[in-house]
């Protein structure tokens, strides 16, 4: 009497699919299953095979309770829904074929996530390192690797002509003073600071363009996608010093504290003179270099450790496998000589009354 239950529920399901699937295709949740068990069944019952909608009613209800109970009840489900699917002639695609064949080979931290991706058709692809390793990380790809110009000149500064150059200049002196302070000569943690600010720029000037170019029905010229690169840049320079440097919980407050008056202000500065903005976030950047400088100084006379570079900074920055904590300063330090230039640029071209967009954004300029 079970199998004649659930393969009726499986022909129920199969219509069911057929109506309301516009794509036609075998990813689709098992509600009773999915609410009853949080997915644990049906992840070792359709991880090779599929899944089959079948309707919210309390007759599906009252089946999950009674075909639970049942030892083998999970396994007559997929032995019975394979059957009921050849006989109706329904056929799944060679790409679909192939799919459930990678999903096999997947290793899931969470069974309910097979469900979840099956229902609407996103499959994580397995990716590898060139050396046939899994890659371990889902912020970035192997093909969002950054690759950065060491040769940069880092000594270069703009030097302030207008009033707005020098409020921008003194401005960023005057954060300086505080933050010298606090932090002295632990670096690591001065660096971890400084990249939860420096990320924010960028991510502003992003957003702002973003919703002019909808406003105004124009293309930005690429600087959406140029400040957005900075913002996406500094903060993975925050995920590498994080390794290196655990934060205490004050510095934690300070961080939410200074992060939430930094972007207001920075917000409302944007609107009010980009000029200023841009100019500001070049001379901050000019501020990390020589804060950076100064943490080489300190690893080279070995009053700080040279550890090994986190496991993220040598696959960020493609790096070599023996690559230390020197090698991760140093090319952050480019970053940062290059966002300099691309601010202060920025800021050039508004000081021209100019907008952004009629220059060329400095795209993949790293």
């Amino acid at each position: 009497m079970m199998r004649n239950q659930v393969a009726n529920l499986v022909k129920q399901s199969l219509v069911v699919r057929r109506q309301c699937l516009v794509d036609a295709r075998w990813r689709i949740l098992p509600y009773g299953f999915a609410q009853a068990s949080s997915g644990r069944a049906v992840d070792s019952a359709f991880s090779r095979g599929y899944a089959v909608m079948a309707s919210r009613s309390a007759q599906l209800q009252e089946l999950d309770r009674s075909f639970r109970s049942q030892p083998a009840g999970v396994e007559i489900w997929r032995s019975v829904a394979n059957k009921v699917r050849l006989q109706s002639g329904v056929t799944m695609p060679v790409q679909e074929e192939h799919d459930h064949q990678d999903l096999e080979k997947r290793t899931w931290k969470n069974p309910a996530d097979i469900v979840v991706s099956q229902y609407w058709g996103i499959m994580p692809k397995k990716i590898v390192r060139e050396d046939g390793t899994v890659w371990p990380w889902n912020c970035f790809k192997p093909t969002d690797v950054h690759l950065t110009d060491l040769s940069i000149d880092l000594s270069k500064h703009h030097k302030p002509e207008s009033i707005v150059d020098k409020i921008a200049l003194w401005t960023v002196k005057s954060l300086r003073v505080p933050t010298d302070i606090f932090f002295q000569k632990r670096y690591g943690c001065r660096a971890m600071m400084l990249e939860t600010v420096a990320a924010v720029p960028g991510m502003v000037g992003g957003m702002l363009l973003h919703l002019k170019s909808l406003r105004r029905f124009e293309q930005s010229g690429g600087w959406i996608k140029a400040l957005l690169e900075e913002a996406e840049n500094e903060r993975m320079h925050l995920m590498t010093f994080m390794e290196v440097a655990k934060p205490a919980w004050y510095e934690r407050a300070l961080v939410i504290a200074v992060q939430g008056i930094f972007f207001n202000a920075y917000f409302l500065l944007y609107l009010a003179s980009p000029r200023m903005a841009h100019r500001i976030v070049g001379y901050l950047e000019e501020e990390a270099i020589y804060s950076y400088t100064s943490y080489l100084e300190e690893i080279d006379r070995g009053h700080l450790p040279n550890v090994p570079a986190p496991a993220i900074a040598i696959d960020y920055w493609r790096l070599p496998k023996d690559a230390t904590i020197r090698d991760v300063v140093a090319i952050v330090r480019a970053d940062e000589a290059h966002h300099r230039d691309v601010n202060h640029f920025a800021a050039d071209i508004k000081k021209h009354g100019m907008e952004l967009r009629e220059a060329p954004a400095p795209l993949e300029y790293h």
